[in-house]
C-alpha cells in the first residue's frame, strides 16, 4: 500500500520560514520524481517544486529564491524549506511521487496559512 504522509505544516506570519516533510511507504522511492503542490481556495492545484531521481531541481517563479526543495532516499523523504513566506503563499501543499504516467500518488496534504 502506497503512503505519502506530510507533515510540517501551520500558522506562520509572514517573512517566517517552515519546512514541510513527505515520508513516502510501498514505493521505490528512489525511482521516483518527487514533487510540491499547492492549492489556495478557489484556485487549481499548481506545481511548486520538482526533484527528480537524478537531485535536479525546478521551481515556479514565485517560489523561486525562497523555497528550497530537497530529498533523502535513505529515509524515503522529501521535503520543503519555506522561507521567506507571504500571505499568498497560503494554501494546502501536497507531495506527488511520480513514475510514469501510471504510478502517480499524493499525500493527503497539510496546511500553510501564512497570516499576522
Amino acid at each position: 500500500q502506497v503512503q505519502l504522509v506530510e507533515s510540517g505544516g501551520g500558522l506562520v506570519q509572514p517573512g517566517g520560514s517552515l519546512r514541510l516533510s513527505c515520508a513516502a511507504s510501498g514505493i521505490a522511492f528512489s525511482i521516483y520524481d518527487m514533487a510540491w503542490y499547492r492549492q489556495a481556495p478557489g484556485k487549481q492545484r499548481e506545481l511548486v517544486a520538482v526533484v527528480s531521481t537524478r537531485g535536479s531541481t525546478s521551481y515556479a517563479n514565485s517560489v523561486k529564491g525562497r523555497f528550497t526543495i530537497s530529498r533523502d532516499n535513505a529515509k524515503n523523504t522529501v521535503y520543503l524549506q519555506m522561507n521567506s513566506l507571504k500571505p499568498e503563499d497560503t494554501a494546502v501543499y501536497y507531495c506527488n511521487a511520480r513514475y510514469t504516467a501510471i504510478f502517480d500518488y499524493w499525500g493527503q496534504g497539510t496546511q500553510v496559512t501564512v497570516s499576522s
